[in-house]
């Protein structure tokens, strides 16, 4: 291979991009150079074919196997591209099925059906010529003011690592490889900020960033990685091979393909200021350990060439990175590709689509509060639903949906796929009540011109729907999404005005949330005028409101349970669960930062009866059973989230007063029940020492059940015997779980 085709394998193409804003800055950093010429020595990979304008998935098909053919034919090597696209809320082009936000994900606690979700999406992916997804996102969220929450699982490493992987066992098993990103610490910016610095111990990287990235590299064996934008301690990680090579590659066994976030690499001299130009910069990145520049070749081309050819940098990077993308091309089955025929009539919204989208949609709702009102089994004569969210579909998906990534810069298009509003599923489920609608004022803003006529429509209601919340985008356009952080956590403009108000009337309230953040809602739960109700959704999808219209009327029981702590004030972040004692509220300090409802909270329409057993001892290195008896007490069928913490009570290094050990759900028949079983090895309790070492140490650990990780329903204990335990790459990280 001649140096500037080495070279053009480790580089994209975005074909599409315009003046559109659907990466950060875009618009500054994207090469001028045209794609024929770009691609006279071969291609890496394609960029967002699909997934950058609004084409038809067809005909643009039709586009992609035909350039395909012209990279087989009239490059010297003939090795085609990879195509890569978004498919975090399902795969990111026109008229394709949108799911729940990863932040659902979490919510559900259901990784079987997540692995079924990503089976699904990579099917599309792949009948469209796609090889490689931008997904999933394993960053654990720290601090609710940063805009990109609504992509990530949850607050708890071992909840995303689970999840995490499922969608990655889904994804790759249609043969399209899985990214995970963002590797790692990005979500741990200063105050939520986006691109923010990261100041984070060595123990917390290990302990909580880095667990759900080794999951799905160890049990889920991914084939690609993407780089985090942070700099860590002020090191930047697209330049920082202890964590793209030392941790990835040589610890972790790590042999797939680390492709940069969109324009990091030029970031490291643009934003970073770390390399003294693109050519510097590309040097710093493939030495830490990035194989593929995307979206372009800003850094990789001209600039990595001419240091090549000056002997700056060593052309064993270079080779290093390409027989690693070839490698993939292999896998991937490019090599032997012919592209004979293209895919007609592609439907990306089939049956199966939204029967799963919608699966994922009722799993995820969280009922957060109730005095009794829901279900409203008794029909009411007239029902007032009103909010900025009740009859707006984009309302319903998350940042990364082509409905809000994209289409907002193609104003007339339309979605190209059904997703109903909720204003429409109420009036479908109710339908022989008096539905009436009153937007109440925008999700942004100051307009109150319209308030009173919603509470005028309240007053003459029997129970008034409220939906308020989120409107997902990008960098400033929108609510919440990647660069929209807030140093605010009350709901956006009016809206609590106008529930506030709606309250006020004396009409029964429930309030709908449909938010990619979780809000300080202590108003809503706690206050003496709070809603009879409040039920939260994170961006359910294209089928969230039929999920939100069951929940409320009785014909599914929710399901879903906080995957994060639902925040006291703005100023109590960053917050986590997973907090020594002295990280939550106590006697030594007058600030209170306890969560307004805690981790793995969610109400459901009937009641549970949890019991906890387990051994008195097990060796350090070992595994035991924690053996659980749930019953349904309550009178209807329903499902309970099982959920099993744990507190080592004294170690050598501070740890969590509460740490997720196993999870499952268990769905139940009133009066019935059901033992869960599980199977737990003691490296679920692993820590990093003070020589930061993971290790298994002995002494006691608390073991409970219950409603959320704080609820201390039913409590074991169990002594962890023998020598410190060191752990090793063959142990099991995952818990086994068998219902009985």
């Amino acid at each position: 291979m001649t140096l500037e085709e080495k070279v053009a394998q480790l580089v994209g193409f975005w074909v599409d991009q315009g003046d559109e804003t659907v990466a950060p800055m875009a618009g500054e950093m994207a090469t001028s150079t045209r794609y024929e010429e770009a691609s006279i020595h071969g291609m890496g990979h394609l960029t967002r074919v699909y997934g950058t304008r609004p084409v038809d998935p067809s005909e643009r098909a039709g586009w992609l196997w035909s350039e395909q053919r012209r990279l087989r034919a009239e490059t010297r090597l003939g090795i085609p591209a990879i195509v890569h696209e978004e498919c975090l809320t399902g795969l990111a082009t026109w008229k394709a099925a949108t799911y729940p936000t990863p932040l659902a994900w979490g919510a559900a606690f259901d990784p079987e059906l997540v692995e079924q979700v990503g089976t699904q999406i990579g099917e599309s992916m792949r009948e469209l010529g796609i090889h490689q997804g931008l997904a999933p996102v394993l960053d654990v969220v720290r601090d609710p003011r940063w805009g990109r929450v609504d992509e990530c699982i949850g607050e708890d490493p071992y909840l995303v690592g689970t999840v995490g992987t499922a969608y990655v066992r889904g994804l790759q098993s249609t043969g399209i490889h899985a990214t995970l990103k963002h590797f790692v610490g990005y979500s741990a910016s200063q105050a939520g900020r986006n691109h923010a610095p990261v100041s984070m111990g060595r123990r917390e990287l290990e302990d909580v960033m880095l667990p759900p990235f080794e999951m799905a590299i160890r049990d889920g064996a991914v084939r690609s990685v993407m780089n985090s934008y942070a700099a860590i301690d002020g090191i930047p990680v697209a330049a920082t091979p202890e964590y793209l090579t030392e941790i990835l590659r040589d610890r972790w066994g790590f042999d797939g393909v680390v492709v940069s976030d969109y324009f990091s690499v030029a970031f490291l001299h643009t934003m970073h200021a770390v390399a003294a130009d693109l050519g510097e910069a590309a040097h710093l990145a493939l030495e830490a350990g990035i194989d593929v520049e995307l979206p372009t070749g800003d850094a990789f081309v001209a600039p990595l060439i001419e240091r090549l050819r000056d002997g700056r940098t060593d052309i064993g990077l270079v080779d290093q990175a390409v027989l690693r993308v070839l490698r993939q091309k292999e896998e991937l089955g490019l090599l032997d590709e012919t592209f004979d025929e293209a895919p007609q009539g592609v439907d990306l919204d089939s049956s199966e689509h939204r029967s799963l989208a919608r699966r994922l949609a009722g799993e995820s709702v969280i009922l957060l509060s109730n005095d009794g009102i829901l279900p409203l089994a008794r029909t009411p004569r007239r029902i007032a639903v009103i909010g900025p969210n009740a009859d707006a579909s984009e309302a319903l998906m998350g940042c990364y949906s082509f409905a809000n990534h994209v289409l907002p810069h193609h104003p007339g298009t339309p979605l190209g796929f059904d997703v109903p509003t909720v204003l429409e599923r109420l009036t479908a489920e109710f339908a022989d009540t008096d539905v009436v609608h009153e937007a109440g004022c925008d999700v942004e803003g100051d307009d109150e011109s319209r308030i009173a006529s919603a509470v005028n429509a309240a007053r003459e209601a029997d129970v008034v729907i409220a939906v308020v919340g989120d409107r997902a985008g990008l960098f400033g356009r929108g609510t919440v999404g990647e660069g929209n952080d807030v140093d605010d956590l009350e709901l956006p403009g009016l809206q609590r005005r106008l529930v506030e108000e709606l309250r006020a009337t004396g009409t029964p309230v429930v309030m709908v949330c449909l938010t990619g953040r979780p809000y300080a809602l202590g108003w809503a739960i706690e206050g003496e005028n709070a809603p009879a109700a409040v039920l939260q959704t994170f961006f359910p999808g294209e089928e969230g409101a039929d999920a939100i219209a069951a929940v409320l009327s009785g014909r599914e029981a929710p399901s879903g349970h906080l995957p994060v702590s639902l925040p006291r004030s703005s100023g109590s972040q960053p917050y986590s669960y997973l907090h020594p004692l002295l990280g939550g509220p106590n006697e030594i300090t007058s600030a209170d930062n306890a969560p307004v409802l805690a981790f793995g909270h969610g109400l459901t329409y009937s009641s549970f009866e949890r019991r906890l057993s387990t051994v008195d001892a097990v060796p350090a290195g070992g595994r035991f059973t924690a053996e659980v008896r749930v019953r349904n007490t309550g009178s209807r069928e329903a499902t309970d989230l099982v959920q099993l913490y744990a507190h080592d009570e004294f170690a050598t290094v501070a740890r969590p007063l509460a740490q997720l050990v196993a999870y499952t759900r268990v769905s139940l028949a009133p009066g019935d029940e059901a033992v869960v079983r599980f199977d737990v090895p003691t490296t679920r309790f692993a820590l990093t020492d003070r020589s930061f070492r993971r290790v298994v140490q002995p002494g006691d650990v608390e073991l409970w059940v219950g409603p959320d990780c704080r609820t201390k329903e039913s409590i074991a204990r169990v002594t962890v015997s023998g020598d410190e335990y060191l752990v090793t790459d063959a142990d099991p990280r995952v818990v086994d779980v068998t219902l009985g």
